[in-house]
Formats: C-alpha cells, sequence, structure tokens
C-alpha cells in the first residue's frame, strides 16, 4: 500500500524525490518555517528551550508523514542530529533585564512588548496582565507562615528568581519545625516557572560533580525536604550561587564544557544548611535563613490550598516582580530583618563553636599586649570543649578559623610568639592564656608542657 501513497495536495517538496529524503535540504526547508536554534547542547524556540524532544520529533513526523520511505523513525533521529549542526549557533547570552511571558516581554523597568518573535532561553508559563487583583489567598497564606519583616526577603528573592542572574549572590533556607506549610510555596513556584523550576537535592549537588550540569539552563531548583547531614563538600554548592557567567560542568562520560549557570537555590528544612569542614565565612554570607512561625494549635489544614493559590499565580507574579524592582533598585541587595541576620550568625555558630570559645570566660582573655602559642590555644580550647561537651574541631581547622577572623577580634597572626620552652613558633597576638590543662588533669594559670589525654590518668 505504501508505494500507492501521495502527498497531499501541494507540491513535492525540494527535500523529497518521490524515493527519498534528502536530510540535508529537509533541515534548511524546517528551519526556514520554524524559529529554532542550537546552542548549549539544548534547541531553543521563541517559546523556550525544548525540554522535551518528542515535541520536536513530532512536529518533523508531521511533514515526513505522507513520504513513502521506510524506517521514519529513524530518519527523524538523522534529521535532529543534522539540524544540531545546521541550527548551531556559537552563544546565546542570558537576558538579565527582562522577563518573557506567555503573552509577550516584560522589562525591569516595568515596560511590556506584546508578542513573542524572538527565541529566548527561558519562557514562563503565564501571562502578564497589570490589573490582576491582588493574590489574597497567597498573601494571607504568607501572613499565617512568615513573620512580617521576613516576607519582603521572600518576595525579592521569588522575584529574582524571574531573571537569568546570580548577582544576588544568595540562596535561601525556609526552616520551620514542620507541619506549618512551607512546602507549598515551591508549589506555587512550580506553577509559575514551569520547566524553568526543577526539584534537586542540595545534599546531591554537594556531593555529585555532575548535578551542576543538571541545573543548565535552570531558573531554580527547589530542594524540599532537604536533609539534615553537614555537606562534607561546599564548592559546589557556592560556585552555582555565585555564578556569574560560563562555568565548568560535566556530564557522565563526556568531556567537560562551559555552560551558562543561573540556578537559583531555594531550601526547605527542619534543620539548617551545615558544612563537616568548610567554616568560612563566605559558605554562610552567602545563605538568607528565614524562620516560620509556630503552627497554631488545632488549625486544620487545608489539602487543596495549593491548587488555590496557582489559580492566582497571575497575582502572585506581579508581587514578585514588585519584589524583583526592589531588588534591582537597591543593587541586589536583599532585604533582611533582625532576625534573618541573626539566623545566620547562629547557623555560623553553631557549625562553628571557636566563637563560643574565644568570647567564653575563664579560659582565655582577649588583651592587646599579650600571646599565645597555637599549640596552647588549641589546647585550651579542647578542654573548654571537654568541660561543655562539645566536639572539638581539628586542630588545623582551629587555627584557619580564628585566622579567618582576626579583625573580628582584633587579633594578630604571627610566627614570633616565644613558647614556654623558649622557641620561636606561630601563634596570636592580642589573647592572653587564662587557664591551661596540666598533668593531673586540673587547671591553672603557670605555662606547663602539654601532656597527651591518655596520659592524665
Amino acid at each position: 500500500m505504501s508505494e500507492n501513497r501521495k502527498l497531499p495536495d501541494m507540491n513535492m517538496p525540494i527535500w523529497f524525490d518521490g524515493k527519498s529524503i534528502n536530510e540535508a535540504l529537509f533541515c534548511e526547508d524546517f528551519l526556514s518555517k520554524h524559529q529554532i536554534i542550537f546552542v548549549d547542547r539544548a534547541f531553543f524556540t521563541p517559546d523556550g528551550r525544548v525540554t522535551d524532544e518528542l515535541t520536536l520529533r513530532g512536529e518533523i513526523f508531521e511533514e515526513l508523514k505522507y513520504c513513502a520511505v521506510n524506517n521514519i523513525p529513524r530518519k527523524i533521529s538523522n534529521i535532529i542530529e543534522i539540524m544540531k549542526l545546521v541550527a548551531h549557533v556559537e552563544d546565546f547570552p542570558p537576558e538579565q533585564d527582562r522577563i518573557h511571558l506567555a503573552n509577550g516581554t516584560l522589562m525591569l523597568d516595568g515596560t511590556f512588548i506584546e508578542g513573542k518573535p524572538d527565541i529566548v532561553r527561558n519562557r514562563l508559563p503565564l501571562f502578564y496582565r497589570p490589573d490582576e487583583p491582588k493574590p489574597v489567598l497567597w498573601l494571607s497564606f504568607l501572613d499565617g507562615l512568615l513573620y512580617p519583616e521576613d516576607i519582603p526577603t521572600l518576595q525579592e528573592f521569588i522575584g529574582y528568581c524571574l531573571i537569568p542572574s546570580n548577582k544576588g549572590q544568595r540562596m535561601m533556607v525556609i526552616k520551620g519545625n514542620g507541619g506549618e506549610g512551607k512546602s507549598q510555596i515551591g508549589a506555587v513556584l512550580g506553577q509559575m516557572l514551569g520547566s524553568s523550576m526543577k526539584d534537586g537535592s542540595i545534599g546531591k549537588i554537594s556531593e555529585n560533580q555532575f548535578a551542576r550540569a543538571d541545573l543548565e539552563h535552570i531558573l531554580l531548583c527547589v530542594d524540599d525536604d532537604m536533609r539534615m547531614e553537614a555537606l562534607r563538600q561546599t564548592n559546589y554548592v557556592k560556585s552555582i550561587v555565585t555564578a556569574q557567567g560560563k562555568m565548568d560542568l560535566e556530564q557522565k562520560k563526556k568531556q567537560s564544557y562551559q555552560g551558562w549557570m543561573f540556578a537559583r537555590l531555594l531550601a526547605f528544612s527542619n534543620g539548617d544548611l551545615q558544612a563537616l569542614y568548610d567554616r568560612s565565612d563566605g559558605f554562610y554570607r552567602r545563605q538568607l535563613v528565614l524562620t516560620t512561625k509556630e503552627k497554631p494549635a488545632g488549625r486544620m489544614d487545608d489539602p487543596d490550598l495549593a491548587e488555590k493559590m496557582k489559580a492566582e499565580v497571575e497575582g502572585i507574579f506581579l508581587w514578585a516582580f514588585e519584589g524583583l524592582q526592589r531588588l534591582v533598585g537597591n543593587k541586589f541587595k536583599f532585604t533582611e530583618s533582625e532576625r534573618t541576620k541573626a539566623n545566620r550568625e547562629s547557623v555560623k555558630r553553631d557549625n562553628n563553636n571557636i566563637f563560643d570559645f574565644i568570647e567564653s570566660e575563664g579560659y582565655i582573655r582577649l588583651k592587646a599586649d599579650a600571646s599565645i602559642s597555637s599549640k596552647e590555644l588549641y589546647e585550651i580550647y579542647r578542654m573548654w570543649c571537654e568541660e561543655n561537651s562539645l566536639p572539638p574541631l581539628k586542630s588545623r581547622s582551629f587555627s584557619d578559623s580564628v585566622v579567618a577572623n582576626l579583625s573580628r577580634y582584633n587579633l594578630e597572626h604571627t610566627n614570633k610568639i616565644t613558647n614556654s620552652a623558649g622557641r620561636r613558633v606561630w601563634g596570636f597576638m592580642g589573647i592572653e592564656a587564662v587557664a591551661r590543662p596540666n598533668i593531673n588533669g586540673f587547671y591553672d594559670v603557670s605555662p606547663c608542657t602539654y601532656v597527651p589525654e591518655e596520659w592524665r590518668d
């Protein structure tokens, strides 16, 4: 029957001679009728990135299905591979001054341009309607979830996720005891961002060298239930939060490549994001930590709340855009309440007890003309940890943490400290020992020789 099939009432295309398909000519003809480019290992159209290759295959099939040729699926695969070459462009930088929507493009200054004539990286699946009413249900939900002074921070962060930019240099963690409904935010953002949002795991990002490539082209990655284990490595997470252009990405069994990275990270959690080894200020400075209100006793939760709030998504978008404009006006400096700042400091202190040690009484004293060796200071620190039932840091981590906070405590790190044996060693100016461990396990203020813990009995 196939040899009797004919093309419908139209002239035979130049890429088909009645028996075979010229795949290169088909690509040229297809691209003359469809706006599409191939860059950064993906196809892009005026509707944004092609996330489902089956859609593209379906469009190609519609043009081929009347051709009397064998093995159409293989032909389509060959055509797609050729199209990657024909439609390839060298670069396609993200546009950080505009948001592409279903009915046009919204500039950061509020100007709206109707239609979608250009090929774009991301197009959000919602319409811009400037007269859309306020999202009453959404605002009521946030009022019950967060403290009033923290809502502007969330508003700015959600707005920040609308554009492909990491200028804010922040990720967000929303922390509660459970049951407050904080994960409903993720469901609403999924409706707003569509395929430009991805569910993921911050733990996986920190451990897996290939996880960053999964976030290429994505505006937001949401970790709906962040695990509580401290991150063994933080460099992958920090590189995503601070990315200002292309970065090195890796996929399994493929050569690494340079790709644009502008994914923001949002996590919902019952605890803090901690690092096992990284105690640098940079790791904690990149976090916006919001704490939820306690869930009222006897509150009846609406199982359909997320779906109801999704119906307000275009009003929520206007609310988020207002936050974005405020953030841009403040040169990407987020509004932070005293609670948010205290939350970040608390997370930092919980993961690095040297602050509590240096500020403790009865062990050391900050004194401008005093000095102490690094070894002696560490032994006093271990004594403090033992008496307070706290796990001590490794000696190198302890020393690095003190050095990282020299200016905070007006200290100086120098190799001109004289120890009890009269030798010159590394230590700190500005600290005086108040108590020292001795051979009998008691403490005094006199110099002594260090005795290993296992000998002290």
